[in-house]
């Protein structure tokens, strides 16, 4: 039964994944359904999370249609301890290195449409408002960016702020995995349009305690989550 369950939640949130990809791309049931080589009743099943006995060959080919290839895997296995420890040590790292800079910090802080920011600090000498949002790994920078950037609305206008306006900080905070490392070098053009900030300087911040700066950033944890380290831009 517990085997059931997962299969019909996977199947539903791959046929929310194909559904969004197809708009976002433009096209019509019949025409992605004519370009993965089934039919487009079936498709449209799929979509509406009845892809519980889908062959993995189609959702193989619907993922190659839409652009985000099929990777399958064994999750980490489960245990007494979280599920996403690593996310987990990584939010302690940056609770623990505020808690010696005398500011206020908020953990899983609720927004009110978009579930919640990883960690907020709240440095009341300067009036700051800090949002960090902690990432195992990179996946659709794009999506994350847009939904950081509306955290950031949001978080101006939550009860932590105060009757004053508080200046809002932003920064990533990324595990440094070669998988993770790869891609940023890979766009950097994308990550230093994304994140102009010094991240020296936002390193400094985070670990230090010194002003953030103005501009979004982003930092590398060390893969343990005992560190953080200036992610290093290409060279001009």
């Amino acid at each position: 039964m517990a085997g059931d369950r997962e299969a019909q939640a996977l199947a539903s949130h791959l046929g929310r994944e194909i559904r969004a990809a197809r708009h976002r791309l433009g096209m019509t049931q019949a025409q992605l359904a004519a370009r993965a080589g089934i039919r487009q009743s079936w498709l449209g099943e799929i979509e509406r999370g009845g892809g519980r006995g889908v062959p993995l060959g189609v959702w193989v080919a619907l993922g190659l249609v839409i652009g985000r290839p099929v990777a399958v895997g064994f999750s980490r296995e489960t245990s007494a301890a979280t599920r996403d420890a690593g996310h987990l040590a990584i939010q302690e790292l940056v609770l623990r290195l505020a808690r010696g800079h005398t500011v206020a910090r908020a953990f899983e802080l609720a927004t009110p449409s978009l579930g919640s920011i990883d960690c907020v600090l709240r440095d009341e000498r300067r009036r700051i408002l800090i949002l960090i949002e902690i990432w195992n790994r990179l996946d659709d920078v794009g999506a994350a960016r847009r939904a950081t950037n509306r955290k950031a609305d949001e978080l101006r206008g939550l009860e932590v702020a105060w009757h004053e306006p508080a200046a809002i900080r932003v920064c990533w905070v990324v595990r440094a995995t070669a998988a993770n490392r790869a891609l940023v070098a890979r766009y950097p053009n994308v990550f230093e349009t994304a994140f102009p900030g010094s991240s020296r300087d936002w390193t400094r911040a985070l670990t230090a305690g010194v002003t953030p700066p103005e501009k979004p950033g982003l930092v590398w944890s060390d893969l343990g989550a005992t560190r953080l380290f200036e992610w290093r831009r290409r060279s001009s």
